[in-house]
């Protein structure tokens, strides 16, 4: 699984801190969600989704891997 997170951050000149105030999570959250430490629940990804304009599957990428 691949997160564009931080890219996405630095394309729209987001702090960590200013994304989570925007989907209302610790910094800590989207932290862990850039190193892939933590599943983000749909509602959380869909909201991350909705600040950077894109579809959610361009910021979480998966491979087959990460279904089995």
């Amino acid at each position: 699984m691949i997160t564009r997170i931080k890219e996405l951050r630095a394309k729209h000149n987001l702090t960590q801190e200013d994304l989570a105030d925007k989907v209302w999570v610790r910094r800590e959250t989207i932290v862990f969600l850039e190193k892939w430490k933590y599943n983000p629940s749909l509602k959380l990804a869909k909201l991350i989704a909705n600040i950077f304009e894109e579809p959610i599957e361009n910021i979480f990428i998966f491979d087959e891997e990460d279904f089995k």
